[in-house]
């Protein structure tokens, strides 16, 4: 998801040159001592690892961290997203007709990859578009800011400095230029957002070019994808798992994706297909509850935990699994969620952000994604309705502004 050595270090002055170069306007007078130090550091250990000091001065000189990231790394959510409003964002219609589209445009590559990776072209393609919408958005954040603030500052120094001497070999390799290697604030970027190491690791080039261009590629990216999940032991064959009906009674207790049993046992329990139909097949699987005993129960495979190590969330395994069937023609959840008030899809937020700055609230771009703002002025809009004010954004808060 790595070194050979690229030549001795340059002579001590030069470096020093360059990196008195770096003017950190936004950074306090003692940080920017403090990153001029980390930055010599961090030319010892690319040293290490195959960076050779003139290609570090060369592409370090005129970085200047950004250290807005470091919020993040230690910001603990303050909304919890409910499972349902978690899916109705990313598994909504408009991103299975996107997702639909962007197949047919590019069959060739999808068809490439599974061929050479036998991980379905439908799997692939819903992380792609859970990842970047397809390509369309990778995140704007140059990845050389954002790891060298993360790389001198806060916790997972460590981490974030394999992370960046990852980076610089990208660039030095000759594979992707800086300045095409944004994406998000950790450093995940290209169309299926991969970290530096991982790219390392990975990443192939499947359109020719000699090239591993997950940015610019849809090849190079699909592929890479294709390769991860390969080496993250999909079984060629084996679904990823389904919607179940549970027996009554059935021990909440025997669920979780670690859990598994043999699928003879969950035959015997009771389980059934959604149809009433007996379940297929044999080989361990497990019984995930996402929103408890209530609400829709899934039977899944090992090739669910292939997903999962892609994003290391159930949610987010469950999000891409469920995406794949609808690009694959087939049905979405059918047992209704545990909630009186319907999860709103990227359209409907869109939506009920437009009425929300109608009702006079400055809540930012109308984007669908219901941020800090959006959600505080949720929380109001709702309060003056006599509604609880949640903050959450849901169905009846939407139809309540609809007839306003």
């Amino acid at each position: 998801m790595i070194a050979d050595p690229l030549g001795m270090m340059q002579n001590r002055i030069f470096a020093l040159a360059a990196l008195t170069m770096l003017a950190f306007a936004p950074v306090p007078a003692m940080a920017q001592a403090d990153y001029r130090s980390c930055f010599s550091t961090l030319r010892a250990q690319a040293a290490q690892n195959g960076v050779s000091g003139a290609v570090f001065d060369r592409i370090m000189g005129s970085v200047t961290p950004d250290r807005e990231v470091l919020a993040f790394l230690d910001r603990q959510p303050e909304f919890r997203t409910p499972i349902w409003d978690y899916l109705a964002g990313l598994v909504d219609e408009e991103r299975v007709e996107d997702g639909i589209a962007a197949m047919r445009r590019h069959a060739s590559e999808l068809a490439a990859a599974e061929r050479r990776f036998n991980v379905p072209r439908a799997v692939i393609a819903a992380i792609w578009g859970v990842e970047s919408n397809y390509g369309q958005n990778m995140g704007r954040r140059p990845l050389l800011e954002s790891l060298s603030a993360l790389s001198c500052e806060g916790r997972r120094q460590s981490f974030f400095r394999g992370e960046l001497i990852a980076t610089l070999r990208i660039i030095a390799n000759g594979d992707i230029p800086a300045s095409e290697l944004r994406g998000s604030w950790a450093g995940a970027f290209g169309q299926t957002q991969f970290i530096p190491s991982t790219y390392q690791r990975l990443a192939v080039d499947m359109d020719g070019d000699g090239r591993r261009d997950i940015v610019n590629s849809v090849a190079d990216a699909l592929g890479s994808t294709g390769n991860y999940l390969a080496r993250a032991g999909w079984v060629s064959g084996l679904r990823w798992g389904y919607e179940v009906r549970l027996p009554n009674g059935f021990n909440a207790n025997l669920a979780g994706r670690t859990k598994k049993r043999d699928i003879g046992e969950w035959r015997r329990m009771g389980l059934r297909r959604m149809d009433g139909s007996e379940l297929p097949g044999s080989g361990p699987r497990a019984v995930l509850l996402p929103a408890g005993i209530n609400g829709p129960a899934f039977l899944v495979s090992r090739n669910f935990d292939a997903i999962f190590s892609y994003n290391q969330a159930e949610s987010y395994a469950l999000a891409i699994s469920l995406l794949s069937d609808r690009l694959e023609g087939l049905p979405g959840v059918q047992t209704r969620w545990p909630t009186d008030d319907p999860p709103l899809s990227r359209a409907e937020r869109r939506e009920l952000q437009t009425l929300l700055i109608r009702a006079g609230y400055d809540i930012g771009d109308v984007d669908g994604i219901i941020g800090p703002k959006s959600r505080e002025a949720v929380r109001d809009a709702q309060a003056r309705l006599g509604m609880e004010a949640s903050g959450r954004a849901g169905g009846k808060l939407l139809q309540a502004l609809r007839g306003r």
